[in-house]
């Protein structure tokens, strides 16, 4: 029970690092991103290829940052240099991605259990010799999202940080300022999509396989997060955006491996995922003293 716990949490805390991505562009920017669903794949796929050839297993991270940085940035010049519209833009870079996905490591790849990843090789391996594994993998996994919270906070109070919140909320603000809103878009873009590759990364190493249909639903997954937890955390000023996420990323991981131990069939899991963010939409939008109108009369 203890592992499974463990297992859970673990999960939540890679997943988060998504989450991180997603609270950029859907809360900060207000950018529908479907860039996610192939830049997810694509960090798990350039770092399952780097790992069975022998690369050091901690520059897969920011070498899998790099490409997902490289699909915002697609998507953000698709989006602002052509035009077109954010929802179209981030369908056309998820589309283009799975078949670039499939030419970097085939629609399947694993990682021979030879092979260190960042749960296994120096110096983690030494500093939490005395851990399993398993408990290994939570400690990364709490270290990077620590890590990437406290630098996204550092960042958001920077010049360029309150740049890109006040993006979302009045870009003519921003225009004001003498600054192209376009390019702090873009900006925003790829650091959500750096953050996302990266939750590819982890998730690959901890999995030890890629799969080029592992980023569907990501985008779901996140958007079901960041509103779990901001709305939990709606009227506790104190709380940071990074953080509730990353409870919120837990709650719902925990949500899913309840469904799984009651039973559900593996199959069920993503129309389960369907309905749990509904109901999570719907509970959020009545919070917000949404007005209700008839759909059938």
């Amino acid at each position: 029970m203890l592992d499974l716990i463990i297992s859970t949490v673990t999960q939540g805390f890679i997943y988060a690092l998504l989450s991180y991505g997603i609270y950029i562009t859907y809360k900060i920017l207000d950018f529908p991103d479907l860039t996610v669903d192939g830049s997810f794949p694509l960090g798990a796929a350039v770092t399952a290829v780097l790992l069975v050839k022998g690369v050091n297993p901690y520059l897969t991270l920011p070498l899998a940052m790099a490409v997902g940085a490289l699909a915002g940035l697609v998507t953000g010049v698709i989006h602002v240099c052509f035009g077109v519209r954010d929802l179209l833009a981030g369908i056309i870079t998820m589309t283009a991605l799975f078949s670039i996905n499939l030419q970097i490591a085939g629609s399947n790849l694993a990682v021979g259990r030879d092979v260190d990843t960042i749960f296994t090789a120096e110096p983690v391996a030494t500093v939490f010799g005395n851990f399993t594994l398993l408990q290994r993998k939570l400690i990364v996994a709490f270290l990077l999202v620590v890590i990437f919270k406290i630098l996204l906070d550092l960042y958001f109070k920077t010049k360029n940080g309150l740049l890109l919140r006040a993006v979302g909320d009045n870009d003519v603000l921003v225009t004001s300022l003498a600054k192209d809103k376009g390019k702090v878009k873009i900006l925003g873009l790829v650091i959500a999509n750096a953050l996302v590759a990266l939750c590819g990364c982890v998730v690959c190493h901890e999995q030890r396989s890629f799969s080029a249909t592992m980023g569907t639903g990501q985008m779901v997954f996140g958007l079901a997060t960041v509103i779990i937890g901001t709305t939990i955390f709606k009227k506790e000023g104190f709380v940071k955006g990074t953080t509730a996420v990353v409870v919120g990323s837990v709650i719902y991981k925990v949500c899913i491996q309840i469904a799984i131990s009651l039973g559900l069939p593996a199959n069920l899991l993503k129309l389960v995922t369907a309905v749990l963010f509904l109901v999570i939409l719907v509970v959020g939008n009545r919070q917000k003293g949404g007005h209700k109108e008839a759909c059938l009369r």
